[in-house]
């Protein structure tokens, strides 16, 4: 478009209902962000806890339940009903959490706990400034402003571990699950406060692990985690995930690849750190997505590749397919129901080559 073109189309007549359109669609982008830290709130004091287990109650009655102060407890009351996710009875001045909205709200709904994931709203408005100043003067953000990052993601992933790493996760890879009990060799890169290797160390107890991590507060609690439970075949070491040093047999980086400063040599130190004469399955990589929007095909070793497995995506798919098929508490060894469905069935992952339920099959390929 040339200079005079766009001066002109600045002079057109302004669409007042595409106008009108947007301003509110803006309006409810900011009306939902605060109703988010509100869910931050009401998750971290445990309100929502503490409502799916009262009947229709008043608000002191909910901060008498919980422990808290009722003056806030009120007003943040007025909040998550406006928002939708509390009812308010008029009458009787009572609110109600709905069981269908506890289902995604509290802890007792582990991974599909979403108002766990709230909490990371706030967590980047607490770096907004810092990164604002980053556009205009350069550099960058650094990992030590985010202090609560190690924490919260810790809380996040462990609801998915513990629900479903041994069971449903491990053995999507054909034969992992027998290695494991006969006893491996396992790495488990950006381990963050080790949940995942402590989860496997407990469930196989003749194969080693050790967890590596550059944060050092991660490190010191998984160390201590460890201890306070009595693991002994499990050890964290603090390092940068670009030097990986020894052989395994496995090579785990759970939800993690995507978020390095730099995937590639990171898998490139794993590649040098994967036993070579020693078989592990063979597991598909996603793509990397390079700064400059280049996609590049991540490094392979021989036979050994790295066991990137992304839990949440995962588990979610597996809820979803068995919510549709009516599949009852059993899990087959891909992780899902195994049933047929169409190729233009919604419910598949988006290889057109799948003609399976499968969330996402770890085999060779």
């Amino acid at each position: 478009m040339s200079i005079q073109e766009a001066q002109e189309t600045r002079k057109a007549p302004l669409d007042t209902a595409a106008q009108e359109a947007f301003a509110g669609k803006m309006v409810g982008v900011l009306n939902d962000a605060m109703l988010a830290l509100m869910t931050s709130v009401g998750h971290q004091c445990g309100l929502f806890d503490t409502m799916a287990g009262l009947p229709p109650s008043t608000s002191a009655q909910i901060a008498e339940a919980a422990g808290l102060h009722e003056r806030y407890v009120r007003e943040w009351l007025g909040g998550m009903v406006v928002g939708g996710i509390v009812r308010y009875d008029a009458r009787n001045g009572t609110y109600t959490l709905p069981p269908e909205h506890a289902a995604c709200l509290t802890t007792a709904a582990g991974p599909d706990n979403i108002a766990g994931m709230m909490p990371y709203v706030a967590l980047c408005g607490e770096v907004e400034q810092q990164v604002v100043r980053s556009f205009r003067e350069g550099g960058g953000v650094p990992y030590s402003a985010y202090p609560r990052f190690q924490a919260l993601q810790a809380q996040e992933t462990a609801r998915v571990y513990d629900a479903a790493l041994v069971d449903v996760i491990v053995p999507l890879v054909p034969g992992l699950t027998e290695r494991l009990r006969d006893g491996i060799d396992v790495l488990d890169v950006g381990t963050g406060q080790g949940h995942a290797p402590l989860v496997l160390a407990e469930a196989f107890p003749k194969s080693r692990f050790r967890g590596l991590d550059q944060s050092e507060a991660g490190i010191a609690t998984a160390r201590a985690e460890a201890e306070r439970r009595g693991v002994t075949n499990v050890e964290y070491v603090l390092a940068d995930s670009t030097t990986v040093s020894g052989e395994y047999d496995l090579i785990t980086a759970f939800d993690v690849i995507h978020d390095l400063a730099r995937p590639a040599e990171t898998l490139a130190a794993i590649a040098g750190g994967a036993a070579g004469g020693r078989h592990v399955p063979d597991v598909r990589h996603r793509r990397l997505q390079q700064p400059g929007g280049e996609h590049r095909q991540p490094v392979r070793a021989r036979t050994v590749r790295l066991l990137d497995l992304l839990l949440h995506d995962h588990v979610a798919e597996h809820r979803r397919c068995r919510a549709r098929h009516g599949v009852g508490g059993s899990r087959r060894r891909s992780g899902c129901c195994g049933r047929r469905v169409s190729r233009r069935s919604p419910h598949r992952r988006s290889r057109a080559t799948r003609s399976t339920c499968t969330t996402w099959r770890a085999s060779a390929r």
